[in-house]
Order: C-alpha cells, then structure tokens, then sequence
C-alpha cells in the first residue's frame, strides 16, 4: 500500500509546483514510510508514497512505459497481475521491472478506459498519458483504496487522502451542510461528497478522464442482482470453497512478512485455516478483546488460534488517554463515528510490530447476508402488504403503550417506511433523533430532502432482484465502501500497515450474487463451504460484532471531555446544534436511555474536527 497525490494546471503553461507536490506527497508519508518518488513535467506532478511489499528493488513510483510517455502512480495490489504481464508480453509489451505497478501501465497503453476492468485486486491510480495529454484515473470494483480530487477552474488535483489535498492552501475548506447532514444520519459521509465543497471522492467501481479541461466520470462495475444461477447446494459450496481458497492463496504474494487479523468470528477464522494450510510457517494472529466480557470475542479467537497453532497476539483495548480521539479526527480528515475504528487502529499498531502486509476478513457479512439485520428486515417486510394507513396506525398505538423493549421497538420500526426502517436496523442516526438537535438553519436545509435519501435511491436502482438481494446492494454500495473499507485503510495506514481483504475479490461478490437467497442469509453456503476448516462450535455460534463499549468509556475517562467539547463555548458560538438538545442526549448517555452514546460519540467527533480543520488559521506561506 502506498499514498498517491498530484495535480494538473489545465493551462498548459503553468509549471507545476515542485514545492506543492512535496508538500501533498509529504502529508501522506504515514501511508509509504519507505520512499518517495515524483514526477514533474509541464503543467503535471504526479507524488509517491512507498510502502515496500513486492518487487522491493525494483517497484519504485512514479513509473513509467517503455518511452517514458505513459506515467503512473499507484496505491494498491493487483493480484492477477503474473498473468496480464504473460499477455501483454504476449503482445509486445516490454517489462523494465517485477512490479504489479508496471502492469496497469501496459494495460492502459493496451485497453484504454478499458484496463480498470480487467484488475483484479485493490487500487486507485493516476496515470498521465503525455501524448494525449490527459489525466485517467480509477478506483477499484469495491472501494477498498481511497481516491479524493479537488476541481476547479484552473485544474484538478487528487491524493490518497484529504490531508494531501488540503496542503494546497488555496483549496476552499467551507464545509458543505449536505454532507454534515450525511454525516450526522449515517455516521460517515457517503461518496462523492466529502466534508468539504469543492473536494470529492471518485466513487467505488469508477474511473475519471481529465482531457482538455473537461472531466469525464464513469462506472467499469456493477455488483449483479441477477438471479439464482446455482442449483446444488452441495456443488455451490465445494465451488465457493475453491474460489475462496484460490484468492486467499493470490493475496499470500508479498515480499515482506504477513500475517492475519484473527477477530474470532467466522470470516477470519476461516482466512486463518486456509492460510495455515498453504504457509510452510505459523500464521501471525493478531486479536482484539475488551475487559467488558460481552464486547470480547477473545475465548473465541484463542480456541481458532490453538486449532492452527498459530503464533497468536492479543492486546486489551483501553481509552488510553484523552488524546486518542484527536488523533483519529487527524487521521480521517472528516468526520467519522464508527467507534470500532478504535480497535482497529490498536490491532494495526500490534500487528505492525510484527508484519508488514495482515489480511482481514471485512466482507463477508455484506457478501453473504451476515448480518442479524437482514433476517430481521425479512421478517418486517411481512407486514408490508398492510395498508400503509392501517399499519402506521396499529403499530404507533403500540409503540406508545408497550413499555420499553424489544417489542415495542419492533412497534415502532413497524410504523416506519421500509428504507427508513432498514436505516433504523443498520444504526443509523437520521430521522427524528436527528431533526431534534440541528439549529434552525440545518433544520431548513435538511427538511428540504427525505430521511435516508441514499439508501432510496439505491433501493431503486435494485429493483427487479429479490429483497436480501436489494439489501445486500445497498450495503456493498455504501455502507462498505464508505464506512467499514474507510475505518480499514485509514488505521491500517495511520500505522504504514498494508490491510488486504480476500472475501472482497470482485469474483466472489459475483459467484455470492448468484447464489439463491436461502442459501446466502446468515452466511449459511459459507459455513457450509468452510466445514473443512471450522468445527461447528465455531461455525454456528452467535455473531457478535466489532462493538465497542462506548458507554461505559463516556462514563468514566471521557466524560469530562465529551461534556467540555459539546457544551463549551465554541460548540455554542458556532450555533449548528441546538444547545438543550445536546445537554439532554448527554444527560440521556448517563443515565443509559435511548442508546445514546453512538450520538453522543457522533458529535464529539464532529466538534473535534471543527476544532482541528475550522478553528485553526489557515498557514500562510
């Protein structure tokens, strides 16, 4: 993995900034701690940050073809690449190196806006193509490497990460409001908005062509909903099982150690068996636990560890200190409120001390309908051929007379449209929760546009396919891509740790797309792909999650903090929030009503951002 950054004046004639290209590359030297690399020609920079994992000689960036007219840097890892270079030799094509990198250029020279199609792996990329002149850039099928640019009249820039952006001090930094309100109902900020008005994120599965001044956007990938193409469920599994077993052996390629975060659910421990199964050394494992027993899935993860006799790590996570949030708001750059990007940041730091490259098991819940929501969602939908009227109607009486509890919370999901209450499965914040605490101005701006605008619209683009299937797409196309592959790269690289993900190979998403929904819910065809590797205590036991046990951290060493930064001053004095609301989810986080703590560690985040991105001058130069 490795941090890219760059720019193009659209006017030929301004040389590009040799200092402004230092500066953004340097802004992402946690991502590439090895080399840097640049590459300057006319009105063109192109930046590199190394992190060494193939090719550890030869591999260094910008790169180039055979001429030196086609120019590339890259963030990622191709793992089909051994047989793209086999075909474009084939074809002519000349390799200098035995860098995954040098293929993408060939390919490019080849395929055109076409090469982004034909990788498989994760990347995002730029390439300069000097004899056209234009600018090609694209981001892998899933969105597990991030891409940000910032356009404006007089040319485009883009890096790894907003922080290389922003060192370009003539960047507008106005937040966007429609991305606050984003933010504060899904807890991230969906792509293509960032925080920021004028900077984007290219979104998953998408490449850009930046020619003559014009920019042009378009999608390379879709995720199928078409319908069941697998008709054995015993031939489906043993096919599944090979597939997944060929990715895991292709991500094994790495010139520097690796190892495997071991969470103990099913995902990675099943990474962990295969892996055992092709390493002629013991697998490095790396878990994370909690002192409160119900957020730790530690006893679990030490049997998969014995069961591979793996060399086996462990660290309890703690709030260290108060100083571990402003360090997460530095890292993302915008606001953020997963909190189980702590934990993932301490297992990365562990990991780290020993590897250089670990592989997780992120996917597979979206892939195979893993989560507890879908099954829950499923069984709503029943209700659904009720008259809206008549259920609004039945289920709000409900809600209002059953005391607190499963049953009425089902009660009141009932009344709740089904994007609105899918939302409300997930997490999210929107809604009334939302609305109760915006100033009156953001109460304008986001009363102008429905509850969950994002998930609709994608509900919309899935129609035809079956229910888990629409769920599915909606997840793999927000939720996955925006917050568990961001909360990934983000601490994996705050630690110059290079995180791959086997079960979120493009292939795999296909062959699961067209498994029949039976079979996919609660993983059932994985579990049954992976009784080689798994004894069925561990295949069929609950799933817990990556929770985090906000709660009792905002009771005791943050509370003092969270309290100073929502009710201080400057909170007050930027007026986005309504002050007696959020005194009242504080009191409601202390007195554990309402699950508030995810709310409360929304705003905490959010306030902690604007003091490090909008309260602090600007640096002149």
């Amino acid at each position: 993995m490795c941090g890219i950054a760059g720019f193009l004046y659209f006017d030929p004639n301004r040389p590009a900034d040799p200092h402004l290209l230092s500066r953004m590359t340097g802004a992402l030297a946690h991502r590439g701690p090895d080399a840097d690399g640049f590459y300057r020609n006319g009105c063109v920079g192109l930046g590199h940050r190394r992190l060494s994992i193939i090719d550890l000689a030869g591999g260094s960036q910008p790169m180039s073809n055979e001429d030196g007219t086609v120019w590339i840097v890259f963030n990622g890892e191709i793992f089909n690449f051994p047989e793209l270079r086999a075909e474009l030799e084939s074809k002519g094509h000349v390799f200098k190196t035995h860098s995954d990198t040098e293929c993408i250029v060939h390919l490019y020279e080849e395929h055109g806006t076409n090469a982004p199609g034909k990788l498989v792996g994760q990347f995002a990329f730029a390439i300069w193509d000097e004899r056209k002149r234009r600018l090609f850039a694209a981001r892998d099928q899933v969105g597990i490497k991030p891409f940000f640019y910032h356009l404006s009249d007089e040319g485009i820039s883009f890096a790894s990460e907003l922080k290389g952006i922003l060192e370009d001090d003539s960047v507008d930094r106005s937040p966007d409001p429609e991305a606050l309100i984003d933010y504060l109902s899904y807890k991230y900020i969906p792509a293509p908005r960032t925080i920021f008005k004028r900077i984007r994120k290219l979104p998953q599965a998408h490449w850009m062509l930046v020619e003559r001044g014009k920019v042009r956007i378009e999608r390379f990938w879709e995720m199928p909903i078409r319908g069941p193409s697998h008709r054995n469920e015993e031939e489906c599994a043993r096919q599944l099982e090979d597939l997944i077993k060929s990715c895991v052996k292709s991500q094994l390629m790495s010139d520097v150690p690796l190892g495997a975060f071991l969470s103990g659910g099913i995902d990675s421990s099943i990474l962990v068996g295969i892996m055992a199964g092709l390493m002629d050394q013991p697998v490095k494992t790396f878990t994370i636990g909690f002192r409160e027993e119900d957020f730790s899935e530690l006893p679990f993860a030490r049997k998969v560890a014995e069961m591979y006799r793996t060399e086996h790590h462990e660290l309890i996570v703690e709030p260290e200190s108060l100083d571990l949030l402003p360090r997460l708001v530095k890292q993302f750059d915008e606001p953020f409120a997963d909190p189980s990007a702590i934990p993932t940041h301490y297992v990365s730091r562990m990991a780290r001390e020993h590897v250089t490259v670990c592989l997780s098991g992120d996917g597979g819940d979206e892939g195979f309908a893993g989560y507890r929501r879908y099954q829950w969602a499923r069984k709503y939908a029943k209700l659904d051929c009720l008259p809206g009227g008549l259920r609004r109607g039945i289920f709000s009486l409900l809600a209002r007379t059953l005391p607190r509890g499963r049953q009425a919370t089902a009660a009141r999901r009932l009344v709740l449209d089904p994007a609105s209450r899918y939302a409300d499965l997930a997490g999210y914040l929107g809604g009334a929760a939302l609305h109760g605490i915006l100033s009156p101005d953001l109460e304008r701006a986001a009363s102008g546009r429905p509850d969950y605008e994002l998930i609709r619209d994608l509900d919309r683009r899935a129609r035809g396919a079956d229910y888990l299937t629409r769920l599915q797409y909606i997840d793999i196309n927000s939720y996955l891509p925006d917050d568990i592959l961001v909360k990934t790269d983000r601490m994996s690289m705050l630690n110059s740790l290079e995180v791959r993900v086997p079960l979120l190979d493009h292939r795999i998403l296909e062959f699961a797309a067209g498994v029949p929904p039976r079979w996919r819910l609660g993983k059932r065809i994985l579990k049954k792909a992976a009784g080689h590797w798994l004894p069925p205590e561990l295949l069929h036991r609950g799933k817990m999650g990556f929770g985090v046990p906000l709660k009792h951290w905002f009771r005791g060493d943050w509370r003092e903090y969270a309290s100073d930064l929502l009710l201080g001053q400057s909170a007050r004095e930027r007026g986005w929030f309504e002050h007696r609301s959020v005194k009242a989810l504080l009191d409601a986080q202390l007195s554990d009503r309402g699950g508030a703590s995810t709310s409360v560690y929304a705003l905490v985040f959010f306030e902690e951002w604007c003091r490090q991105y909008l309260d602090q001058p600007q640096r002149t130069r």
